[in-house]
C-alpha cells in the first residue's frame, strides 16, 4: 500500500466518521423538534360542518324539512337550521324528538309543536305521533337528520330516526343524515339483541343494546333491513375515529341531547344504570346525579357495594350515597344508594356492571325491586324476555354475559361490518 493511498484511506474514513456524527445530530435535531411540536390530529367535522363547508350545495334549490334540538350545533357551537337560513336554503320546517326542540322535557312527556325564528314551525315528533306526516312530507324534496344519539339502543333518537326513514320511503322522498359522534364508541357492542315481537319505542333498531355505531352507520343497517327503496344519503363525518370518546376530541364539545345525560361520562355509565328505570328504585333522576347514582328508602348501601365487590367490576367503583330527588321516584324522600365512580372507561363494560346489580337487587331485596310488576317495560329495554328471567333465576354472571355475547357476535358476522363508515 503506498503512502498516498494510505492516506486517501485515512482522509476519507474520518471523513466518513465525521458525515456519520453529522447525520446522527441533524436527526436528532428533527426528532426533537417533532417532540416539542407534535403533529396535530385532524380536526373533526361533524356532517353539518360539511355541510357549511360546502355552502350547502348538497341542499341547493331543495325544499327543506329538518329533524333536530338545540343540541345540533356546529364547530363554533351554531345552531344547524339558522345555518342553513343564513346560506339560503330553504327550510320548510322542523321536527323535534323526545324532550322537545329545547331539549328540556323530561322522558316519557308529550312534547307540542312550536316556533322557532318568529315563523319557523318546530312539529313535535313525540306528541299525538311519532312518525312525520306523509302529507306534510310530500310538501318538500329532502327530510335532513341531525341529532345527537348517545350508544345506548333504549335512547329513542334512533327510534325516531326509524320511523321518519319509513315515511319518506312511503312518501318517495329523500332522506339524509348528518353525522355526527357516538359518543362512547369504544365501548364494544354488548348487551342482548331485539328479539322478535319485543320491538318499541325504547327498542326499535336490531342492534345490540350498546351498539357502538354512529347514527349514518344505523341509519345504512336500516336501509339494508328495512328501507331498499328509500333514497338515503349520509353526509359522514370527517377526522373521526372508533377509538375516541367525545370528549376527546379537540375543539369538539357535546352538548347535553336530553335534560339527563349532561356529559359523555354520564352517557358511559348510563347503559349500566338505564335499566333501573324499569325497576321500583330512582335512577337518580331529580337529583344532580342521574344515571350516575340510584337508589330507594330500603336499600343498604354498605350490604349492596360489599355485594357487588365479589364481582370484581373493572373501570368503576362503588361509593355509598343518600339523595332526595326533587322530582320521578321517591321525589321528597330520602333514599339510600350507590355512586358509581368511573376509574378506568377504557376497560369499563356498563352491560356487565347493570347484570351484576340487577343480580344483587334481586337476591337482597326480590319482594322491593319490581321485576315482577313492571316485567313487561323491563323486557322492552332489554329487548327480550330472556334477561330478565335469567336476573330472576340468578343465573352465574359469565353464563348471562356469554348468552349475550353469542348474540353479539352472530350480528356482527351477519350485519354489521357492512353498514360501518369509520375505521
Amino acid at each position: 500500500m503506498t503512502m498516498n493511498h494510505f492516506c486517501f484511506k485515512t482522509l476519507f474514513s474520518c471523513k466518513k466518521k465525521a458525515l456519520s456524527q453529522l447525520l446522527a445530530h441533524f436527526l436528532a435535531v428533527v426528532l426533537l423538534s417533532f417532540a416539542a411540536h407534535p403533529v396535530l390530529a385532524e380536526p373533526l367535522f361533524c356532517g353539518i360542518d360539511r355541510l357549511e363547508a360546502s355552502k350547502f350545495q348538497e341542499l341547493s334549490g331543495l325544499r327543506i324539512g329538518l329533524i333536530t334540538n338545540s343540541a345540533a350545533l356546529n364547530r363554533k357551537g351554531e345552531p344547524n337550521y339558522l345555518l342553513m337560513l343564513r346560506a339560503g336554503v330553504k327550510l320548510k320546517f322542523l321536527m323535534a324528538p323526545e324532550h322537545g326542540f329545547s331539549a328540556d322535557v323530561e322522558a316519557g312527556k308529550k312534547v307540542s309543536s312550536s316556533v322557532v325564528s318568529d315563523t319557523l314551525q318546530v312539529v313535535s315528533l313525540y306528541g299525538d305521533s311519532r312518525k312525520p306526516d306523509i302529507g306534510q312530507l310530500r310538501q318538500i324534496d329532502l327530510l335532513v337528520f341531525d341529532l345527537q344519539d348517545v350508544g345506548t339502543r333504549c335512547y329513542t333518537y334512533i327510534s325516531t330516526m326509524k320511523n321518519a326513514m319509513a315515511a319518506c320511503e312511503e312518501a318517495a322522498i329523500p332522506f339524509m343524515v348528518l353525522d355526527r359522534p357516538n359518543p362512547v364508541i369504544p365501548l364494544h357492542p354488548q348487551g342482548f339483541m331485539l328479539q322478535p315481537g319485543y320491538e318499541s319505542f325504547v327498542g326499535a333498531v336490531d342492534i345490540p343494546f350498546v351498539h357502538a355505531m354512529t347514527v349514518g352507520e344505523i341509519a345504512l343497517l336500516l336501509k339494508e333491513q328495512c328501507f331498499r327503496k328509500l333514497d338515503l344519503r349520509v353526509i359522514a363525518m370527517q377526522g373521526y375515529s372508533r377509538q375516541k370518546f367525545a370528549d376527546e376530541y379537540e375543539g369538539f364539545r357535546f352538548r347535553s341531547p336530553s335534560p339527563n345525560i349532561s356529559s359523555v361520562e354520564t352517557a358511559i355509565l348510563y347503559p349500566a344504570t338505564v335499566f333501573l328505570e324499569a325497576t321500583t328504585l330512582s335512577e337518580g333522576r331529580g337529583t344532580d346525579a342521574p344515571f350516575m347514582q340510584f337508589g330507594a328508602p330500603f336499600i343498604r348501601s354498605g350490604e349492596l357495594a360489599d355485594a357487588l365487590g365479589k364481582y370484581r367490576l373493572t373501570g368503576v367503583s362503588f361509593t355509598p350515597v343518600v339523595f332526595q330527588p326533587s322530582s320521578g321516584k321517591f321525589s321528597k324522600e330520602r333514599c339510600h344508594g350507590l355512586k358509581l365512580i368511573l376509574t378506568d372507561r377504557s376497560v369499563f363494560s356498563p352491560f356487565r356492571t347493570a347484570t351484576a346489580l340487577l343480580l344483587e337487587l334481586q337476591r337482597l331485596y326480590p319482594g322491593e325491586i319490581g321485576l315482577d310488576t313492571r316485567g313487561a317495560f323491563f323486557d322492552r329495554l332489554a329487548g327480550t324476555p330472556i334477561f330478565r328471567e335469567m336476573i330472576k333465576k340468578q343465573f352465574p354472571l359469565e353464563t348471562i354475559m356469554k348468552k349475550s355475547r353469542q348474540q353479539v357476535e352472530q350480528f356482527n358476522q351477519k350485519r354489521h361490518a357492512r353498514s360501518l363508515i369509520y375505521p
